[in-house]
């Protein structure tokens, strides 16, 4: 029998996968090799003495500091437990200083005689989950300009719309379009209009370097950008210097042809009860007027005057 236990002991070392059995109340009772390496390597506060641990005060305890995962954890194992789930998955984040790391714990009930018990997995996953985000990731950016697609922007707009109304922040939205795209293509060529698309988005980056900005391609020849916490005189200001950069842009392709741009640009405080669409129709209603005023224009909603770039502060 000893031989056996040991026997069976040395196939669970062997295994990759970090390996902890609990009894019904949460309590210790084995770890194999890829664990405790696993705990050692990390600095694990406990490690030296995982039996005389409770691995659901251990999950408890993270959900009280705020771990969602924890939380999740501790209420799937006591599910499993009290068999309401005849197995419980869970994918979580588990990064150290160095890396990103993600695993997936999977917990399945043991009973033995009359003892029942939980066997918990963590599986690394790290590998498929970076391969998931990079995927995610080429599906947001759009091909030709390489910065955010209409699909990211409108997911990045509700969340920050949601966030700058729960934190009763400014939200800055700027509408701005390609002046004379069309006579562009049929003058130049759609390759030379592909060059100044790329142009334009190469520069809207200087102007959304915080988490609440994003730059993105709208459609065809309109960008966007989201300006979150920010009153509209300081988007007043990015817009106009991003404006001034492209006015002194000189493409060799153009033959002198200068770049311009037509900007549309609102500013809200969002509430819950708004629909989000309100500030994207003050910025295009915006663009509209400064189109109409003979381009190259920046219009503030709700402003009668449009500012040319010479105008602007």
């Amino acid at each position: 029998m000893v031989e056996s236990k040991e026997f069976l002991k040395s196939i669970l070392d062997t295994i990759s996968e970090h390996i902890v059995v609990i009894n019904d109340s949460g309590d210790i009772k084995f770890v194999n090799r890829s664990w405790q390496t696993f705990g050692d390597e990390n600095d694990c506060q406990c490690n030296t003495q995982w039996e005389d641990q409770n691995y659901l005060a251990i999950c408890k305890s993270a959900a009280a500091h705020g771990d969602e995962f924890g939380a999740k954890a501790y209420t799937g194992i006591n599910q499993v437990i009290n068999q309401q789930l005849t197995e419980f998955y869970l994918e979580y984040p588990c990064h150290s200083d160095t890396e990103s790391r993600w695993f997936m714990m999977r917990a399945v009930p043991l009973k033995l005689g009359t003892t029942g018990y939980v066997v918990i997995s963590h599986l690394n996953i790290t590998e498929r989950k970076i391969a998931e985000q990079q995927v995610r990731e080429l599906a947001r950016i759009d091909g030709l300009t390489q910065i955010a697609n209409r699909r990211h922007f409108d997911d990045f707009y509700e969340q920050e719309w949601s966030r700058c109304a729960r934190l009763k922040h400014p939200l800055s939205l700027a509408m701005i379009d390609l002046d004379n795209f069309k006579s562009l293509n049929d003058n130049f060529g759609h390759l030379v209009g592909d060059i100044c698309l790329k142009e334009v988005a190469k520069l809207l980056p200087d102007y959304t370097r915080r988490p609440g900005d994003l730059c993105a391609r709208y459609g065809g020849e309109e960008f966007v950008l989201v300006l979150g916490n920010t009153q509209c005189h300081q988007a007043q200001k990015l817009v106009t210097r991003f404006m001034t950069a492209l006015n002194t842009l000189q493409l060799p392709e153009l033959a002198g042809h200068p770049l311009t741009v037509s900007i549309g640009l609102a500013t809200i405080y969002p509430s819950s009860s708004d629909d989000a669409m309100l500030l994207i129709e003050m910025a295009d209603s915006a663009l509209y007027q400064a189109k109409e005023a003979g381009r190259n224009q920046l219009v503030i909603a709700d402003n009668i005057e449009p500012l040319n770039i010479e105008q602007c502060p």
